[in-house]
């Protein structure tokens, strides 16, 4: 009896319904039929119920967040190093939550869910396949894959009060226009903030510009120079960072009167490369990408005209650090020795760039290509050409004999390094540094064999060089914010060297940005402002001047340091513990420098990844060298 009586009141239930319906104007009843099972019947809908609102509330909130995560990191000026990692893939993350909320909270049917998701990562591969190649890799997550759902997600809001599938088209249809906005772009990598630097695509790049200009003059040099053979005695900078790797420039005084920019010699266009200048009295060597090959230039240092130039079949590029070879050639004897950022060590003869030999690292170490290149420039004396190479094992160090370029001997060093070994003594012996993601090392080099191996593990990447200071302490600058340290170097009773801990400075904090040491104090990048410190104790001494992620050379006689800023200024500071104290700063190149500044002969050169510039040292008379003293101590007292 329970089912008739059931059925009977949905009956009485839907013809109470169908007469309110009857009372409403311009609407015709709908009538439904008896069911006899007693299950309530519910009149068709119309299409549009099937679509509710979309919780956007939830949304919008997300969309706020990534616009935080990109631009605020760039705001702090002094924050810890990986704070760029908030900037670059902060978005990213935040726009996986708003996937997240479309499929599980938006309110969306169930097809417009999964149709959306297709879509859009549908979207993301067309794109992918569509950029330029600059464009692929990191910027892929960096800024196509953000873009895009952040423009599907404001898709979604514009068309929020459409309650049909049209929605999720307009979405998807401003989510594409998003996404494809990096179709016109090209990048050349990286500041020292991590932001990117951009052009529109349909730009002629700086290479370009540079080949098409060589091309008009059949490639062929400029010039032609005699009797070189002498010049290639005893050079004044025969290497990266100069005779002992550490920025140190002797035999120059120069004016102390910097209120006007020095005299502009010459400048010219060069190919893309963050290698620094080797040089001889009256010749340049560097390394510059040149289309499909890599290319060791020999340039006049009077004029800028080139000489020779050898190239090789080597093309890299990665997408932070940008095109080019990263290492510097280094002079010994009549020959020049240099690194290709594929792992190509060379040795070419220095008067007309014929190669004398050519062997391949990646070959000799069994190691691959490091994610930012090779970038160990070539250590050189009578025996042999050593070099940083990453290998597994005992090949994490390689050294070739300099005349054949057959393998001598190979050790275990750090997988991970851009350092450059450099060769220090301590207490009478002779040792050759490096610095790698291990520590620090010194080996033997006529061997190979480890004599100090110092732990300092370190997971990011070490780009910098180490300075010995008071004959047995060695700087141990590192990048990624980890800091500076000063190990004493000590010999034990059985002969072995060791090491221990004075001090660990954060107020010091270079990246890729070498420090330079003078009359006890460090002078260099503490993240992207300049910094001095106290070599006795790690204090800081002062902070002051913004010049990006640059780099520093000294003018040791001239108590100055001439600091090549990342944006292409040059500015000239005092080394004095006392304050910052620039005495003038003016344009030297147009766009990103990273470059090691060169000074010779009263000549002072710069160059980056688009051209090279010579300016002429104002060099002190003798009232004015006189004068020098008196000025620091003037400009220390204000």
């Amino acid at each position: 009896m329970l089912v008739p009586c059931n059925g009977w009141l949905a009956y009485i239930a839907i013809r109470c319904r169908i007469n309110k319906i009857d009372e409403m104007p311009n609407r015709e009843p709908t009538e439904t039929p008896y069911d006899p099972t007693g299950a309530s019947q519910t009149p068709e809908q119309p299409a549009k119920d099937y679509y509710r609102p979309l919780r956007l509330w939830m949304v919008i909130p997300l969309l706020l967040l990534m616009v935080v995560a990109r631009f605020v990191p760039g705001l702090v000026q002094d924050g810890p190093a990986m704070i760029w990692m908030v900037s670059a893939f902060g978005p990213f993350l935040v726009g996986l939550l708003v996937l997240a909320w479309w499929l599980i909270a938006s309110g969306a049917r169930w097809t417009e869910r999964i149709v959306g998701l297709v879509g859009i990562v549908a979207v993301f591969v067309l794109v992918t396949i569509g950029l330029d190649k600059s464009m692929q890799g990191p910027l892929v997550i960096v800024m196509m894959i953000p873009m895009g759902i952040a423009g599907f997600a404001i898709g979604l809001i514009a068309a929020g009060r459409q309650l049909s599938f049209s929605r999720t088209w307009v979405g998807l249809g401003v989510g594409l226009i998003a996404a494809a906005f990096p179709l016109t772009l090209q990048n050349f990598g990286t500041f020292g903030d991590f932001s990117f630097d951009l052009d529109w695509r349909w730009n002629a790049t700086p290479e370009q510009r540079f080949m098409a200009e060589r091309n008009q003059r059949d490639g062929a040099p400029t010039t032609a120079i005699e009797s070189v053979g002498n010049d290639f005695v005893d050079p004044p900078w025969p290497g990266f960072r100069g005779p002992n790797r550490d920025g140190k420039q002797f035999g120059t005084v120069v004016d102390s009167d910097w209120s006007a920019a020095p005299e502009e010699l010459w400048r010219i266009k060069v190919g893309p490369g963050w290698s620094s200048f080797a040089a001889t009295d009256r010749l340049l060597f560097t390394q510059e990408q040149r289309g499909p090959k890599d290319a060791v230039v020999c340039y006049v240092a009077e004029t800028g005209d080139e000489v020779w130039a050898n190239e090789i079949e080597s093309r890299f590029f990665e997408a932070l650090g940008g095109l080019g070879p990263r290492s510097t050639p280094t002079i010994y004897g009549e020959n020049v020795y240099a690194m290709c950022a594929e792992g190509f060590l060379r040795c070419l003869r220095g008067e007309d760039g014929a190669e004398v030999w050519s062997v391949d690292v990646r070959e000799i170490a069994n190691a691959a290509i490091p994610m930012w290149g090779f970038s160990s420039s070539p250590f050189v004396n009578e025996e042999i050409v050593a070099v940083h190479a990453g290998g597994d094992g005992d090949y994490g160090v390689i050294a070739v004999d300099r005349l054949t370029g057959e393998l001598v001997w190979n050790a275990r060093a750090g997988k991970q390094s851009y350092s450059s070994l450099q060769q220090i003594e301590v207490a009478g012996q002779t040792y050759l540094a490096i610095l790698t993601d291990q520590g620090a090392q010194l080996h033997d080099p006529s061997n190979g064999r480890i004599m100090l191996d110092y732990a300092w593990e370190h997971s990011g990447y070490r780009a910098l060089q180490a300075q010995l200071v008071d004959g047995n302490k060695l700087v141990i600058p590192t990048g990624m914010g980890t800091g500076t340290r000063l190990v004493e170097i000590e010999r034990g009773s059985d002969g072995k060297l060791d090491a221990k801990e004075l001090w660990t400075s954060r107020r010091l904090k270079p990246d890729f940005n070498d420090l330079v040491e003078h009359n006890g104090f460090l002078y260099g990048f503490d993240g992207r402002i300049f910094a001095c410190i106290n070599v006795e104790d790690g204090k800081l001494q002062w902070k002051g001047g913004r010049y990006g992620k640059g780099q520093v050379l000294l003018l040791a006689d001239s108590d100055l340091l001439i600091v090549a800023a990342e944006n292409g200024e040059l500015a000239v500071v005092r080394t004095t513990p006392e304050k910052h104290t620039e005495l003038g700063r003016f344009p030297a190149l147009d766009g990103k420098t990273w470059n090691h500044p060169v000074a010779v002969g009263g000549r002072l050169f710069l160059r980056n990844a688009e051209e090279a510039v010579c300016f002429v040292l104002p060099l002190a008379t003798q009232d004015s060298s006189a004068d020098l003293g008196t000025a620091a101590a003037e400009a220390e007292s204000n």
